[in-house]
């Protein structure tokens, strides 16, 4: 088994003074059908991103924008669930620190970007690209009968087993 990501698209860090402008990437069917069984897609049509990279205080900045078209199971039903995922992403690569080292505390706010490290040679923008993607899914994904599914199944909705339902219950109980 290789080392090297299902949608992998280096880039080596000397060479990112000599790009210009910005780049697109996009990945071909081999690639999505590896990542639809990585993230548990059901289907993933379209990946692609447009990005531009440049050296800031020691780091990778990466700044672009990821398009992708697929499918996941509904939570409740297993049925596919379509989303289309379209987001602007500013990621920062930094240096792999040394495991030996003392530890720097870094404090970060909401606004900061998503920080990853790299072997200081070369970052992987098709793997990081593929990551956005996965952190940018509807994380419980249900269709449009879901609701019905579940209740047919006995379960009880959030109204009907919350802590105000058994008062709900009791009242005009008299």
């Amino acid at each position: 088994m290789s080392d090297r990501p299902e949608f992998s698209r280096p880039v080596k860090v000397d060479q990112i003074r000599r790009l210009g402008g910005d780049t697109h990437i996009e990945a071909d069917a081999a690639e999505r059908g590896a990542l639809m069984r990585r993230f548990g897609l059901l289907a993933l049509d379209r990946l692609e991103a447009d990005y531009g990279l440049s050296e800031e205080d020691g780091a990778i900045m990466a700044r672009g924008r990821v398009r992708a078209a697929l499918a996941q199971p509904c939570v409740a039903t297993g049925n596919p669930v379509a989303e289309t995922v379209d987001t602007d992403f500013v990621l920062r690569f930094i240096p792999e620190r040394d495991p030996h080292a003392e530890e720097e505390e870094l404090e970060l706010d909401a606004d900061d970007c998503d920080t990853i490290e790299f072997d200081g040679q070369q970052i992987d923008m098709g793997e990081a690209v593929a990551e956005t993607v996965a952190l940018a899914m509807d994380p419980y994904p249900r269709s449009a009968d879901a609701d019905a599914f579940l209740h047919d199944a006995g379960v009880l909705s959030e109204d009907q087993a919350g802590p105000f339902a058994a008062l709900a219950a009791l009242k005009g109980k008299d």
